[in-house]
Order: structure tokens, then sequence, then C-alpha cells
């Protein structure tokens, strides 16, 4: 009996031996490991041209956008006045006078999308505005020049173009207001000239307007850092495409305090193909002014629920003028599209083809009017 009870201690102990072995060394190899509630995955070292994936990368996505965004340098020639008696022999003898000075220059940079592998670019009217000499950088080393094929000042959007052989990566444009509050972004550029920079962010805001920044304006906020030398540069989302245009930043002292603006994706093609097409933009236009309604001017005017906007201005032969609109109507529609705000106007107006007539559905004195009106051209802006 004893030599059976020893030979059972003996095997027991060498069991569990062997057990304590397994569990140390290959734990995957018993059947209860995956039903303890916590199982742990082994990565295998990466071999050598393997790079290590991670979920939480937008390198693809960087990747496939960067390319297409280009560094603008412009240069501006600051002409010295010419003096009217830099020829007088008493002039230069009681002034000293050594001719005229040597002309200056001002030298500003910025950013740019390649929209199209022939070399158009689209970037912000300030970015080029006024520039003597334009120099574009590609994200592959090389330079041109570049001239400018047309701006609008009222977005704030311009087009310029180069001539290189080959063709150039183009952007991908997202789906028109494709972006949402929340969503992911990468902001690209070249900040304080430093060179092209990825910063990421979310899209914090949609459709700001009232900044006073454009006449049209429907920003898309985001966080993304945008500080000077983005503007012009891409707003992409996660798949690398285009949604929007950096344009401008909040901040007192020129550097990025996390609220920045970009322009909407369906607000830059539009623009850039008339301005491709056309070389300017052509906009519809009736020549009124208008302010919105507070809830007290509301119950003055005895409006109800009615929504609309009060015509402040009536330019002197204007198309508003010419079809009977006058100052104090409250303008409810066009085209039976309901009006209720300054911004939904200006940007229903503009929409509209030169020549057109619309229908405008109006309150004066209290009573209810419909008119036609036949719409003109904008006449044409400074920034």
């Amino acid at each position: 009996m004893r030599k059976h009870w020893l030979l059972f201690t003996q095997t027991i102990t060498i069991a569990l031996a062997l057990l304590f072995i397994v569990n140390t060394l290959k734990p995957e190899l018993l059947p209860t490991a995956a039903h303890n509630g916590v199982v742990t995955l082994y990565e295998s070292a990466p071999t050598l041209n393997e790079t290590k994936p991670s979920g939480m990368s937008l390198n693809g996505a960087a990747q496939k956008a960067m390319p297409a965004v280009v560094n603008i340098f412009t240069r501006t020639e600051v002409k010295t006045p010419v003096n009217p008696f830099k020829d007088d022999p008493r002039f230069k003898f009681f002034f000293d006078e050594q001719g005229d000075a040597e002309p200056q220059s001002n030298s500003s940079l910025g950013s740019g999308v390649i929209v199209s592998p022939d070399g158009y670019i689209l970037t912000n009217q300030h970015v080029v505005e006024a520039a003597d000499q334009i120099e574009v950088a590609l994200s592959d080393g090389r330079k041109a020049s570049a001239h400018v094929i047309g701006s609008d000042p009222e977005t704030d959007l311009a087009v310029i173009k180069i001539d290189l052989p080959g063709k150039l990566a183009a952007i991908t444009f997202a789906h028109a207001d494709q972006a949402r509050i929340g969503d992911v972004v990468l902001a690209i550029g070249n900040p304080f000239g430093v060179g092209e920079t990825v910063t990421m962010g979310i899209v914090s805001a949609l459709k700001r307007d009232h900044l006073g920044l454009n006449t049209f304006e429907n920003f898309i906020q985001t966080d993304a850092a945008i500080n000077p030398g983005n503007s012009g540069g891409a707003l992409v989302d996660v798949n690398g495409n285009l949604i929007g245009i950096n344009s401008a930043i909040y901040s007192p002292n020129g550097g990025s305090l996390g609220i920045g603006f970009a322009i909407p994706v369906s607000t830059a093609k539009k623009t850039m193909e008339q301005i491709i097409q056309h070389g300017s933009v052509t906009r519809g236009w009736i020549g009124a002014g208008v302010q919105e309604l507070t809830p007290e001017l509301a119950e003055s005017f005895k409006l109800g629920d009615a929504k609309g906007v009060l015509i402040t201005e009536v330019i002197k032969n204007s198309p508003a003028e010419k079809s009977g609109i006058k100052t104090g109507d409250i303008l409810l529609a066009i085209d039976a599209q309901p009006i209720s705000d300054w911004s939904t106007m200006l940007e229903t107006i503009a929409n509209i083809a030169p020549g057109k007539i619309i229908a405008v559905d109006l309150i004066r004195n209290g009573a209810r009017q419909d008119l036609q009106v036949k719409v003109g051209k904008r006449p044409q802006a400074n920034r």
C-alpha cells in the first residue's frame, strides 16, 4: 500500500510541475485559457520592409492629399515715387540727392491646392492679390512660376496656373456638404514658411457666417491648427478628400487658438469652375439692402409667425426699384423659397442667372403682394 501511495504522490507532483511549466511558458495550450475573461494577443515582430500597422494613423489620408498641396510665394514691387527735382542741381547741392532709391519689394507666402492635372491651383484671393510675381513649390521639390487665371473677392478665392511637363497630382473633391460636426479632419499647408505641414483636428461647427470676412460666408470651423501661411491650403477628411480651403483664423496674436475657418468645397468648386471657364464669377443681383427681423420688429409689423427680412434700401435704377419693391417691405420668399435671413437672401439671388425673372413674395402695409423681378448682374466688388 505504501508503494502505491508513493507512486501516486510522485505522479501528482510531476503532473503539477508540468502544468506549472505549460501555464508559464505556453498558456495558450491550456483548454481553459480563453475562458477566464481576458485574452492577451501577442503581435509577432515585424519583418524587414514591413511597417507596423496602427488603427489611429491617418498616414493614408495625408499621403493621398499632400502631393496636391503646394506652397505659394509671392512678391510685390513697391515703387518709389519719382522726385520731380532730382535733376535740379540746386536741389542736389542742398539735399545731396543721389537719385531715385532702389525699388523695394514685399514678400508673402501661402498655400494652394492642385485641382487638375493640367496645373490649375485653387487658393485664397488674399494670397495672390496685387502680386507681381508668384512662385509655386510642389511637394516633390519642383518649382514653377504661376499666373492668375481669375479671382473672386467676395468669397476670397482665386485660381492660378502653372505649366510643368507631365500630369500633376490633383486633389480629390469630397461630395458637397459632406462634412459633419465631430468629423476628424487634416489641415495641410505651409505655416510660417517652415514647409508642408499636416495638423489634425475635428469639424467644430458648420455654416459660420456674420464674421465680416467675406461677402458670402458659409465657413467650416475647425480646431485643426491653422497659422499664417496655411491660407489657401487643404482641409481634408480621413480619406484624404478635399472638404474645404483653409482661409482664416481667429487670433489676437497671429497664432492658432483652435478657431480656424475653411471655405466649404461646395462654394470652392462652384467658384473655381466659373473662374476657369470665364475668368470671373457672375452672380445675380436685385439691388436691395435688407435687415433681419428681430422679435420687436416682427411684433411692430404684426407679422405673427411669418419669417422674412425687412427691405431697408432700394438702389436707384436697380431691378428691385424697377419691379416696384420699396423700403419697408417685408420679403418672405423668392420663387417659393422661404427667406428667413439676409445671408439666405444673398445666396439665393446670387445663384440665379442674370436675366431670369423671379417671383417675389412680400408684405406691404400688412397685405401680401406678389411681384416679378428681372434679376440683374451683380457688380464686381473689391475685397
